[in-house]
């Protein structure tokens, strides 16, 4: 089945103990694609670039079945560009530079064949962004999936929750998830959060592996204990490609499915974080993946007395 991703195609600076990168691949729409393209063939990316990014890494996504036709290249203009600075314990980080770039002026016009996309995800992007693309589709997807952040919460409420009222799966933080919902109690705030029509919220917490919500269950994804960190840049987005690619592969949401989804959205996760970009996500095999789900497999497996 057909997968609609909409997000960043950037550039990045990123600093961390372990290391810098200069001016690298990143973007959530990149992370995504590259996560789904091993569970699913048929993947879509709207997007916007300049002139400086890189042709050999479209051709690189080309060659994971990934149809870049949707991504707009303004001639002159240079792609989104952000620089981060982590801290000492990887989970909090300094923005250093932010430049929009042909970001700011990105008016997402989907190609005919986008607007039929069997499932759909919007990465972090302006909730108007997210919902002209909605707008656009010609059928409702089967799945719908958002990802977002408290800036949008600061600054566009009224408009964010208008698209989480249209979407099937949402995936926030755990900060997030108290902002928008009110409640400390993150089981009160999945209750408020779900009111607001999304029939699935998952709560990211980092290194401390993610929560899914529906009405009436609740699951627990631990997340694997790595020895090395590199750099947790678009681990989200990699969650989400590789949880949207299984989903896509299997072609039902049920959360049964869901559930599995999560497991590989986080094997996909603690790939990315060993190297700097989307390098570790290049190298992978089909066994290199197998073998990371038995080990989630055996982090939560014990048999009862």
């Amino acid at each position: 089945m057909s997968l609609l991703a909409l997000g960043t195609v950037a550039i990045d600076t990123i600093e961390t103990p372990r290391g810098t990168a200069e001016r690298v691949v990143g973007g959530a729409a990149t992370y995504i694609a590259w996560a789904a393209s091993y569970f699913t063939g048929d993947i879509r990316i709207v997007s916007i670039i300049g002139e400086d990014f890189p042709d050999a890494e479209l051709e690189l996504l080309r060659s994971r079945g990934v149809d870049t036709s949707g991504i707009h290249l303004v001639n002159g203009g240079r792609s989104f560009f952000w620089k981060g600075r982590y801290h000492t314990d990887m989970n909090s980080r300094d923005t250093l530079e932010t430049q929009l770039n042909v970001l700011q002026d990105f008016n997402p016009v989907l190609p005919p064949e986008y607007r039929k996309s069997d499932f759909l995800m919007l990465g972090n992007l302006t909730p108007s962004i997210q919902n002209m693309v909605l707008d656009q589709m010609e059928k409702r997807p089967g799945i719908i999936a958002m990802d977002t952040m408290n800036f949008w919460m600061d600054t566009a409420m009224d408009e964010l929750k208008v698209v989480i009222s249209k979407v099937d799966i949402l995936t926030i933080n755990d900060e997030e998830a108290r902002q928008l919902s009110g409640e400390f109690s993150l089981a009160k705030a999945a209750r408020e959060i779900l009111k607001m029509g999304p029939r699935y919220l998952i709560i990211k917490k980092g290194e401390h592996g993610a929560l899914l919500f529906d009405k009436d269950n609740v699951f627990f994804a631990p997340a694997l204990p790595l020895y090395e960190v590199n750099d947790p840049t678009g681990a989200g987005d990699t969650f989400a490609g590789g949880m949207m690619g299984y989903l896509a592969g299997k072609g039902e949401l049920t959360f049964e499915n869901l559930k599995r989804a999560i497991i590989y959205g986080s094997a996909m996760a603690s790939f990315c974080v060993e190297e700097f970009s989307i390098n570790r996500l290049k190298s992978l095999s089909d066994s290199d993946i197998k073998s990371r789900i038995n080990e989630f497999v055996k982090l939560v497996h014990f048999d009862m007395e």
